[in-house]
C-alpha cells in the first residue's frame, strides 16, 4: 500500500504539471520573457524572450500530489513531506522575487548577491533547527559507505548545515544553464531519495521525492531542448531546497556530494575559472564556465549535455544507494 502511494504521487505530480503547463506556458509567453546574459554564450541569444518562471508548474504539481497522497498522514499528525515542501518553497519564493525583478527591469540581474545569501542562510538555519526539534536530525553526522557516525557540536553542525544548504541551492542554480539540464540531473537524485525513503520506511519523505520526480518529468515535456519554457530561479532554487530538504530530513546530508556530483563539478568549474583568471591576469582553464558551456564551445549539443550529465548522475545515485544502504538496521 505504501509503495503504491509513492507511485501514485509520481503520477499525480506528472499529470498535474503536464496539464498545468498547457495553460501556464502560453500565459508566461505573454508575461515573462527571459533576458539572456550578455556575457554568456552568443548562441544562447536566440533564446531571448523564452518564458521563465516555469518552475511554478512543477511546484504546483508537487504540492497537489503531496496533499492528496499525504492527507491521511497529515490527519494523523505526520507532516514530514510538507515540511520539506515548505522549506523548498521558501527558496522557490526567493527565486520568484529574483525572477520578477529581472522581468520588471528587463535584464538578467535581480536580487543582489548579499540579499539572496542572507535570505537563503536564514531559511537554512530555521529549517535545520526545526528538523532537530521534531527528531528528524541528530548531531551524529553519518558517513556514507563507511557506515560510521561522527558526533559533532550542535553549533558546528549548524554552520556545516548552513554551508551545505546554501552551497547546494546555488549549485543547482548554476547547473540550470542549458535546456533541460537541471531538470534531467535532478530526476535521478529524486529517484535516489525515493528509493532510500522506501528502504527505510520513511514514506512521507518518499511521497515528496516521488512527487518531485513526477513533477520534473512533466516539466521536461516543455523544458527539453528546444525549451518552450525555463524553470527560472523560481524552479532552480526550489530544486536546490528540495534536494537539501530530503538529504537532511533523511539525516544523510553528506550524500549530496555523491548524488549531486554534477552540481558540485559545475560549481567548482566556475570557482576555478574565476580564481585562475584573477591569478594569471586573464588566462582561462575552461573555454567558458560553468562546465556545460565549456563543452558547448567544444561542439557538444544541448541534447548530448542533457543525456551525458543525467547519465553520470544516475550512475552516482546508484553508487550512493549502495553507500547508504546500511544507514538503518531494517
Amino acid at each position: 500500500m505504501e509503495t503504491m502511494e509513492i507511485g501514485i504521487a509520481f503520477g499525480v505530480a506528472f499529470l498535474a504539471t503536464a496539464l498545468f503547463g498547457k495553460w501556464w506556458v502560453p500565459f508566461l509567453r505573454l508575461k515573462a520573457g527571459q533576458s539572456i546574459k550578455e556575457d554568456g554564450p552568443t548562441w544562447h541569444m536566440s533564446k531571448q524572450g523564452t518564458p521563465t518562471m516555469g518552475g511554478i508548474m512543477f511546484i504546483a504539481g508537487i504540492f497537489l500530489a503531496i496533499v492528496i497522497l499525504g492527507w491521511r498522514r497529515m490527519m494523523a499528525g505526520e507532516f514530514g513531506h510538507l515540511i520539506i515542501f515548505v522549506f523548498a518553497l521558501v527558496y522557490g519564493a526567493i527565486g520568484f522575487v529574483d525572477d520578477y525583478v529581472k522581468i520588471k527591469k528587463s535584464q538578467n540581474t535581480g536580487l543582489t548577491a548579499p540579499q539572496k545569501f542572507l535570505l537563503q542562510l536564514a531559511a537554512a538555519i530555521v529549517f535545520v533547527i526545526l528538523l532537530r526539534q521534531i527528531g528528524y536530525l541528530t548531531p551524529n553526522l553519518y558517513i556514507p559507505f563507511f557506515h560510521v557516525y561522527w558526533k559533532i557540536n550542535w553549533v558546528v553542525y549548524m554552520i556545516f548545515a548552513a554551508f551545505v544548504i546554501v552551497g547546494t541551492v546555488n549549485a543547482v542554480n548554476i547547473t540550470d544553464g542549458v535546456d533541460g539540464l537541471a531538470t534531467g540531473v535532478t530526476i535521478p537524485v529524486g529517484i535516489f531519495f525515493a528509493a532510500a525513503a522506501v528502504l527505510w520506511g520513511r514514506i512521507p519523505q518518499g511521497i515528496f521525492a516521488a512527487a518531485l520526480v513526477g513533477g520534473l518529468c512533466g516539466f521536461l515535456l516543455y523544458n527539453f531542448h528546444p525549451a518552450k519554457v525555463f524553470m527560472g530561479d523560481t524552479g532552480s532554487l526550489f530544486l536546490g531546497g528540495a534536494v537539501c530538504g530530503l538529504a537532511f530530513a533523511l539525516d544523510i546530508p553528506l550524500i549530496i556530494i555523491v548524488v549531486g556530483i554534477i552540481y558540485l563539478v559545475e560549481t567548482l568549474s566556475d570557482i576555478i575559472q574565476v580564481l585562475y583568471f584573477k591569478a594569471t591576469h586573464g588566462k582561462r582553464i575552461f573555454r567558458m564556465a560553468p562546465l556545460h558551456h565549456h563543452f558547448e564551445m567544444g561542439g557538444w549539443s544541448e541534447e548530448k549535455l542533457f543525456f551525458v550529465f543525467s547519465g553520470i548522475t544516475l550512475l552516482f545515485c546508484a553508487l550512493a544507494f549502495w553507500g547508504v544502504s546500511g544507514r538503518y538496521v531494517l
